[in-house]
């Protein structure tokens, strides 16, 4: 199959689905049906060509798979009448003037059902990844180092909650949920937590697409425009994060090499959103990420703004992680004992034996003169770290040492 015909399915998958769910069906069932309908098109477009309508197509096989299912289920249980009469309407297949927005909109319901505050947290991730990313359960898997069988099985039965949850296409759904979930798939990306690859760029790019999908109908709220936003400027220091095979640190990067239309395009959403909304936690993050963007040289950075908005993010929404990157911005500006004295203050067992706690400590005390110390938390990082280009990164700073 053509690169070309795999990118034209993964991204009618889920408007073939939110389609077939508009319909009334299941979305065990839907979804089941718009995979052998992909699959049907993998094995056929190829030789007989794309259809002038492929969306339209995939509809209406899809729906066409599920009317047989629901008949041998009915007949099966002795109800022959119960699903004739679920057909396709002609809006569902036929392309329209508003085809685009009814997608659109079809693809934002079920992005909000994905993400739904009664599945745990890895289900919500798993179905937004498949159902609308588009991915396979295979692609999944790997993202998240799980076998592709523990991956089909917690798809199943988030899929299988949905159902007896009675959940339905158009359930008004969590938009906190969706905005954590797509963070969460693009932290993934950025920054893979296990494994030898340092970044993702297709689970970064499609974080950063639902969430454009997700601004476009949202355009009001301020914090998708700042979770964009913050992406954005995150994601335009990619092409530098790596020289060869080895990672490079913020502060050490070529920014000659960071994506500057990003950097744009990022910062221009956060100048908008702060003079326009409530200020929020993915506001901030993203206006302390341009602030990191703006800086020609790593000297040029303005810690001192950087570390004031910490403090507002750590009043409007404190966590640990926020605690811990205080820490950082504080070492920078009233030197790395004041870090050190707010990293003491981090006791939350969510963070017990992370590798990022014990880094930023030997980064501290190394600042601090601390040499033996510093090699001892570096070591401790690295053994902590399930990322083999992070491992190899922290050994480094650690034998630097000594």
């Amino acid at each position: 199959m053509s690169t070309d015909i795999e990118g034209l399915l993964r991204s009618l998958a889920p408007q073939a689905l939110g389609a077939v769910l508009r319909g009334g069906a299941d979305f065990g069932a839907a979804e089941d049906a718009v995979q052998e309908a992909l699959l049907a098109a993998a094995q056929q477009w190829p030789d007989e060509g794309v259809p002038d309508n492929p969306r339209g197509w995939l509809i209406r096989v899809a729906s066409r798979r599920l009317i047989d299912w629901q008949r041998r289920e009915a007949a099966r249980r002795g109800k022959e009448a119960a699903s004739v009469g679920w057909v396709p309407s002609d809006a569902l297949t036929a392309p329209a003037a508003d085809a685009a927005v009814v997608a659109a909109d079809d693809g934002l319901r079920l992005l909000f059902l994905c993400c739904h505050p009664s599945l745990p947290r890895t289900a919500q991730v798993a179905l937004t990844l498949r159902a609308v990313g588009g991915l396979s359960t295979g692609e999944i898997a790997r993202a998240f180092l799980v076998p592709e069988d523990t991956m089909t099985r917690r798809i199943t039965r988030a899929k299988r909650k949905l159902v007896e949850s009675g959940l339905t296409f158009g359930t008004p759904g969590s938009l906190s949920a969706v905005l954590e979930v797509l963070y969460l798939i693009f932290n993934e990306g950025y920054t893979v937590s296990a494994g030898t690859t340092l970044q993702r760029a297709d689970l970064t790019g499609e974080a950063i697409r639902l969430t454009r999908l997700l601004h476009s109908q949202a355009p009001d709220e301020g914090e998708v425009a700042g979770l964009l936003a913050l992406m954005l400027l995150t994601d335009a220091r990619s092409p530098a994060r790596l020289d060869r095979d080895d990672l490079v640190p913020l502060a050490e990067q070529d920014r000659s090499r960071w994506d500057r239309d990003r950097i744009a395009e990022g910062t221009a959403l956060i100048s908008a959103a702060l003079a326009a909304h409530a200020i929020g936690p993915y506001q901030v993050q993203a206006a302390i990420a341009a602030l990191h963007d703006e800086a020609a040289r790593a000297e040029d950075t303005d810690w001192l703004q950087i570390a004031a908005l910490y403090r507002v993010l750590n009043r409007i929404a404190p966590s640990p992680v926020v605690t811990l990157n205080r820490a950082v911005a504080l070492g920078e500006t009233d030197g790395p004992l004041a870090g050190l004295a707010v990293l003491d203050t981090l006791a939350d067992p969510r963070l017990a034996g992370h590798h990022r706690v014990a880094a930023v400590r030997a980064h501290l005390l190394e600042r601090a003169g601390d040499l033996v110390r510093a090699k001892k938390f570096y070591e401790k990082a690295a053994k902590a770290t399930a990322s083999a280009p992070e491992r190899a990164y922290l050994l480094g700073r650690a034998a630097r040492l000594s």
